[in-house]
């Protein structure tokens, strides 16, 4: 849409032999291929209903339609005859004119005399050629168009090596095989008009055909029109009063019965926003489920990204980290500024925590609730040894040039030349190994398997396939569609993260309970000496993101004996803030060497000795130094975190210059305005 591009929507389904629950070997094995245009919405919307059928009833092999679906779903769907293995075709094929004839009249009463096609297909194969004159005979005795297409598997001629080979990886043979799994020619790819009509000269109407089709498909998918279940409160209690009173009995129960001003303004500040948003259900929704979970001894996390900086989160229940105590920003998990939808990570026992999701399917409704896709793409390493398989290369060369690869995350063939001078000498003397690395350059980030996000669940208003197509995965029902698409979507996405560290927590004060009956994991000492001896001794062993030997390395040059220490060392030790570890070290045990390139800069980072190593210190140096708002500030701080270097040089100006709009009207100060020199700022 961004683009102005109109994309035809549609699927080529497989249609079982008899019914979609027939699923006997001798029968139903030899389904037939069919495909689905849609027109409009409506058939959008029964494209992904019959879809979601197939895979959730009639999958047996592949997913499978039938004719009740077919009947059910026709509206708003064009439907052309499909290639060889389509049901027309294959009765052509096996000399049955007239069984052929009756299918296309049969799909011609159901779509429509205007919205059943007869395709015509040149792959430079004989059984096409054979038998595309009774093709043609067909559609002129039952009044059908004709259209030419060409099956795709590819975009360029030459990517028939490439596609070659990902058959071969997905069906465990090689290059060699007799039998293997391919196409017979190399015509399966992108041809342009002028090839296609040099193949089908004189078809002219069926030509025009094709443009019509294309011009009638007018699917209008909306983004970011926001679908969240409705939160059926007690007494039906209106959503806003409720919310509000869960939040204020949290915050007596936190801070006393006569709180401070400022956390009441803080309060009241975030619950404008959230209602004026529409997350009031959102946040009703998180904190019944947790609440349920507690409720039942199934062991919750105490929250985890920007969600904790939710005064109203931890009131409710939903976190259980003070953000007040740790100086962390609501504007990072709902930007007023920006509208987007809130995200909660939630982490469950790992053995418990399906229970907490059939809870939701039971409350909801299980046609309201599925778990997410996603996909597991082709990585570096694996290509290589994939393309060396398939290749019939023997096990050892191709080792020797995998464990050449960096084993980094996100490494790619290209990054790992750059790296490796030993891997780029091979490439350049071997030619199997520059053979295996360029087909392997060609495959990586492709999708390799089907698999079920770790822990997203998606819950909606309406039946989940009112929306997107679904899937299975063993027993569970997946959307088809990625967890990226659904957020676009507007559907509501919640992460139940299964930890196995707060399994092992729970089962130790089920132990520690046996000689001290009132233990509670809620009340111990974030204080203990020992503890912090411990942990700066390197004995962290089994102590969840303390076990890598680097991190206990860390660990014993910094001789943490503070909680905020251990929430440092846990930010900084990932890619980027790691460069800074030196320094935090030198700074936290040498308090007086700190220097700041001003004095406005040490409020924000005492904390950390001098270090910017929260994203929240980003976002008040934006706001202390520049005068942004903390809206805008959280923008930068996205842009950053994406890496988005447009972005981030439009608001290096700003942040020294400051913004004025159309009205002359100062919306940014900059650092300029508020006395900080051009070469400070800068800096």
């Amino acid at each position: 849409q961004k683009e102005g591009v109109r994309p035809i929507i549609g699927c080529e389904v497989y249609v079982a032999p008899r019914t979609r629950f027939d699923k006997t070997f001798e029968l139903d094995r030899d389904y037939s291929h069919l495909i689905l245009l849609c027109e409009n919405n409506t058939g959008y919307h029964n494209l992904i209903k019959m879809v979601s059928k197939a895979f959730t009833e009639g999958f047996y092999s592949k997913p499978r339609v039938d004719d009740e679906l077919l009947e059910k779903y026709h509206e708003g769907l064009i439907c052309l005859s499909a290639c060889l293995s389509g049901e027309v075709p294959k009765r052509l094929l096996a000399g049955d004119y007239q069984g052929a004839l009756e299918k296309a009249r049969y799909y011609q009463r159901v779509f429509g005399q205007k919205n059943y096609y007869i395709e015509l297909q040149d792959h430079g194969l004989d059984d096409q050629r054979r038998i595309n004159p009774s093709l043609i005979r067909i559609a002129g005795e039952i009044g059908a168009g004709l259209v030419v297409t060409n099956d795709c598997h590819y975009i360029r001629k030459e990517d028939s090596r490439t596609h070659d080979i990902l058959m071969c990886i997905q069906t465990n043979h090689t290059v060699n095989d007799e039998g293997k799994a391919g196409f017979d020619t190399e015509e399966f790819y992108l041809k342009s008009e002028e090839e296609m009509r040099e193949r089908f000269a004189g078809q002219d109407e069926a030509f025009e055909n094709t443009c019509r089709i294309a011009d009638r498909c007018q699917v209008e998918i909306v983004f970011g029109q926001r679908k969240l279940p409705e939160f059926k409160t007690p007494d039906n209690e209106d959503h806003y009063t409720y919310f509000k009173r869960l939040c204020y009995d949290g915050l007596y129960r936190h801070y006393g019965a006569k709180p401070d001003q400022t956390l009441i303004d803080r309060l009241e500040y975030e619950l404008g926003i959230i209602r004026r948003m529409g997350f009031v259900d959102y946040f009703l929704i998180v904190s019944d489920f947790v609440h349920y979970a507690k409720s039942r001894d199934i062991p919750v996390g105490p929250g985890r990204g920007s969600g904790a900086g939710s005064l109203c989160a931890y009131c409710m229940g939903i976190t259980g980290i003070d953000p007040i105590r740790y100086h962390l920003l609501f504007e990072r998990f709902l930007n007023p500024e920006r509208v987007s939808m809130p995200d909660f990570d939630i982490d469950f026992c790992k053995e418990r925590r399906s229970e907490v999701i059939d809870y939701v399917i039971r409350k909801y409704g299980a046609d309201h609730v599925a778990q997410i896709v996603a996909f597991g793409t082709m990585q570096a390493r694996g290509a290589v040894r994939d393309v060396g398989r398939v290749l019939d290369i023997p096990y050892a060369a191709v080792d020797k040039i995998a464990k050449m690869i960096p084993f980094e995350l996100n490494m790619t063939i290209d990054k790992a030349l750059s790296l490796s001078p030993e891997l780029m000498r091979a490439y350049n003397a071997d030619d199997t190994a520059k053979r295996i690395l360029d087909i392997a350059r060609e495959i990586e980030g492709m999708p390799r398997h089907i698999t079920l996000h770790a822990a997203g669940v998606v819950i909606t208003d309406r039946p989940v396939s009112d929306y997107v197509p679904l899937s299975k995965s063993d027993d569970a029902v997946v959307t088809q569609f990625t967890m990226t698409t659904l957020e676009e979507l507007g559907l509501l996405k919640m992460d139940f993260l299964g930890l196995r560290n707060l399994t092992v927590i729970h089962d130790t004060e089920v132990m520690i309970r046996r000689r001290e009956p009132e233990f509670s994991i809620e009340n111990i000492s974030y204080d203990d000496k020992k503890v912090y001896e411990m942990i700066s001794s390197g004995m962290t062993e089994g102590v969840f993101q303390f076990e890598s030997g680097g991190m206990k390395n860390v660990l014993t040059q910094l001789r943490p004996d503070r909680f905020e220490d251990l929430i440092a060392v846990i930010s900084l030790y990932r890619p980027g803030p790691m460069d800074s570890i030196p320094t935090f070290i030198r700074n936290r045990h040498n308090p007086a060497g700190i220097t700041y390139k001003h004095p406005l800069l040490e409020p924000i980072l005492n904390v950390t000795n001098g270090c910017i190593v929260y994203q929240e210190q980003v976002m008040q140096i934006f706001r202390s130094l520049a005068g942004y708002s903390l809206g805008r500030a959280d923008i930068v701080r996205r842009a950053m975190s994406k890496k988005k270097h447009d972005v981030m040089e439009r608001e290096k100006k700003i942040f020294i210059e400051g913004l004025v709009n159309d009205k002359g009207e100062v919306e940014v100060e900059g650092c300029l305005r508020r006395g900080i020199d051009r070469a400070t700022a800068a800096s």
